[in-house]
C-alpha cells in the first residue's frame, strides 16, 4: 500500500509546532511514500489588516523555507517522495494575487493549496467568526468566499478543507450538511470538477461534528457530479498528527466508490490506489 499525506505544516508556519526534519522523519517512520509540506502564506491577513494577538500571522521566511526544504528534498530522495508546497490564504484583492504569483515565479512550489481562512474581515477558525451570527448566514458567507477562490488567477492544485468555518463554531449543532447548503455547495463542487482541481479531505475537523471536512454527504455529491480527484490531508502542525484518521477517510472513500487518492507533483496529478 502506498501511503500519502499532503498538506502539513512545520515551524516555518506561524502556527506550526514541529521541526521540519522531525516532521519528515515521522512521515518516513509511518511508511509514507508521498509527503507534502505546505507552509502557510497568509497575504489574506496582510491585505485585510487582520491581526491575531497583535501579529499578522504572515511571519514565514519564504526564501529560507524553500532553501531548507529543497535541501531536505534532495537528502531524502530515494527514501521519501517529499513535496515542497505552499498553502495560500485566498483573498480577492490585487496584493494577494501579485504576491502569490511572485512566490510561484520565484520558488516554483511543487504544489499549491488554495484555502479560505478569512471571511468578512475575520479569521473563520476562531469562535468569534460565528458568535452573534446565524449559522446559515455565517456558513453561506464562507461558502461564497470558497466559490470566489476557485477563480484565483494564480495556479493552484488543491481546494482545501471545505467546512473550515465549522471547526470551532459556537453552534450547538455546527455540522455542515449537504442538504442544508445544497445550492451553493453544488456550485462549488461543479467548479472544482470543471477546473479539474483536487478536492481535499482534511481530518483536522476539531469540533465541527464531522470526522473530516468535507463530510461524506458532500463527497458523495462530488462523486455523483463526476469528481474523482481527492487528496488526503492530516493538516498536521506537529509530528503526532501525521496520518491522523487516514483509515477512516479511506474507508469512507471506498464506500462511496473512489478508488484513488490524488497527489499533485509539479503540475502533474498522480493517482495512488487506495
Amino acid at each position: 500500500m502506498i501511503l500519502t499525506d499532503i498538506h502539513t505544516h512545520t515551524k516555518f508556519s506561524a502556527d506550526g509546532r514541529g521541526d521540519i526534519r522531525d516532521m519528515i522523519e515521522t512521515a518516513l517512520a509511518k511508511g509514507i511514500s508521498y509527503y507534502g509540506i505546505s507552509e502557510h502564506v497568509n497575504y489574506d491577513y496582510t491585505e485585510q489588516g487582520i491581526e491575531i494577538e497583535g501579529e499578522t500571522e504572515n511571519e514565514i521566511n519564504i526564501p529560507l523555507y524553500f532553501q531548507t526544504a529543497r535541501a531536505l528534498q534532495e537528502e531524502y530522495r530515494g527514501r521519501l517522495h517529499l513535496l515542497i508546497g505552499c498553502e495560500f490564504g485566498f483573498h480577492d484583492g490585487p496584493f494577494c494575487f501579485r504576491e502569490y504569483q511572485k512566490i510561484i515565479d520565484s520558488f516554483h512550489p511543487d504544489f499549491v493549496v488554495n484555502s479560505i481562512h478569512t471571511c468578512m474581515g475575520e479569521e473563520c477558525y476562531f469562535p468569534e467568526y460565528t458568535r452573534g451570527k446565524e449559522k446559515r448566514d455565517a456558513y453561506n458567507a464562507y461558502f461564497q468566499a470558497v466559490l470566489a477562490s476557485l477563480d484565483a488567477p494564480y495556479p493552484y492544485d488543491i481546494v482545501a478543507h471545505i467546512g473550515y468555518c465549522s471547526r470551532n463554531a459556537v453552534y450547538a449543532d455546527p455540522k455542515i450538511r449537504y442538504e442544508d447548503f445544497s445550492e451553493i455547495l453544488d456550485r462549488i463542487l461543479y467548479r472544482i470538477v470543471e477546473k479539474d482541481k483536487i478536492l481535499e479531505i482534511n481530518t483536522s475537523s476539531k469540533t465541527a461534528g464531522s470526522p473530516f471536512l468535507p463530510d461524506t454527504d458532500i463527497l458523495r455529491r462530488y462523486y455523483e457530479m463526476g469528481g474523482r480527484k481527492v487528496s488526503y490531508a492530516s493538516d498536521a502542525h506537529d509530528p503526532s498528527r501525521i496520518m491522523e484518521k487516514r483509515d477512516i477517510v479511506v474507508a469512507a472513500l471506498k464506500k462511496i466508490g473512489f478508488s484513488c487518492l490524488s497527489v499533485p507533483d509539479c503540475g502533474k496529478i498522480l493517482q495512488i490506489e487506495i
